[in-house]
């Protein structure tokens, strides 16, 4: 079992990761240990989307908040295409904001130094610094879960394009497929995120099922249809994976997010799928994230504490 991770002496800082389905927000002490990650339903608002996080965001500071122990700033991580020289979220196809101003918002609410980042890139950086894709120059680390998303290294930097890089979820595989929150039809995550496999698995007749674990745990008990379900899932997202390889050809693939705690169930098939669509290139390692569903929050936090120390 890897050992926890530190980061080292510093200040203390909030870090708070933004998803689908949750909001997840620990405190990094002093000594760079990240604390027990709290979670929450991610706010919405149809008015209001961005300002509904920033909400959640304060009042998640004032609950962990401790008088022996100053939190000197706030890494907030977000999902979609992110501005994070301005900290703006220029969109996000699935919580809904366009173009707001999430740093300035929750500075002015909190008055403390607010660093915003894509939710998967923290991710990738957390991988990087402390995960699976230590010491490895070129790296992709592939989170699935309401979404799908990469975050991109190459010669050991992350890169962002213009902060839509990475948005590999709304490639698409299929142009006959599902509508995709994005409007296009076929896009990978319509295919091989969670949400799309619980879809398929009660297109093809399955009960209702509580998420895409129930879909993997018929398909090993012989549903039929929840083995067609997580196939063609992992047949889409190792389409996907080919064509991120073809493009930057990454040494290595990590996969995380909710899905990746299926292990080998996912790794498995995935690996293969990656392998018949590499046919004639070099086919990366695929390997499971190491800091798990923490990934994001460790990310937020390595954020808000190198904001802090190069101020």
């Amino acid at each position: 079992m890897m050992a926890a991770p530190e980061l080292g002496t510093g200040p203390a800082v909030l870090a708070v990761d933004v998803g689908g389905t949750q909001l997840k927000a620990a405190v990094l002490d002093g000594a760079g240990r990240l604390g027990g990650v709290v979670r929450r339903p991610t706010p919405r608002s149809a008015e209001d989307p961005g300002d509904a996080i920033v909400v959640g965001v304060a009042a998640l500071l004032d609950e962990l908040q401790r008088p022996d122990q100053r939190i000197g700033a706030i890494g907030l991580t977000i999902p979609g295409v992110v501005d994070e020289a301005a900290g703006i979220g220029r969109w996000s196809a699935n919580l809904g904001w366009r173009d707001f101003g999430f740093r300035d918002a929750l500075a002015a609410r909190t008055e403390l130094p607010i660093a915003v980042a894509h939710d998967v890139r923290a991710a990738g950086t957390a991988e990087a610094r402390l995960g699976a894709a230590r010491g490895v120059a070129d790296a992709a680390i592939v989170v699935v879960g309401t979404g799908i998303a990469a975050a991109l290294r190459i010669d050991g930097h992350s890169y962002a394009g213009n902060g839509s890089a990475g948005e590999l979820g709304h490639l698409v595989i299929d142009p006959s497929g599902p509508r995709c929150a994005c409007g296009k039809h076929g896009c990978l995550e319509t295919l091989a995120a969670a949400p799309a496999i619980v879809r398929t698995y009660q297109e093809l007749g399955g009960e209702l099922v509580s998420g895409a674990a129930e879909v993997l745990a018929r398909a090993q008990g012989g549903d039929q249809r929840a083995v067609h379900a997580w196939s063609s899932a992992t047949s889409a997202l190792g389409a996907g994976l080919g064509a991120l390889s073809a493009l930057v050809a990454p040494e290595l693939i990590v996969l995380g997010g909710g899905l990746a705690e299926a292990g080998d169930a996912l790794l498995g098939p995935v690996r293969a799928a990656l392998s018949d669509y590499c046919a004639g290139l070099n086919v990366p390692r695929l390997v499971r994230a190491e800091l798990g569903h923490d990934a994001g929050t460790w990310g937020a936090a390595i954020l808000a504490r190198d904001a802090l120390l190069t101020r």
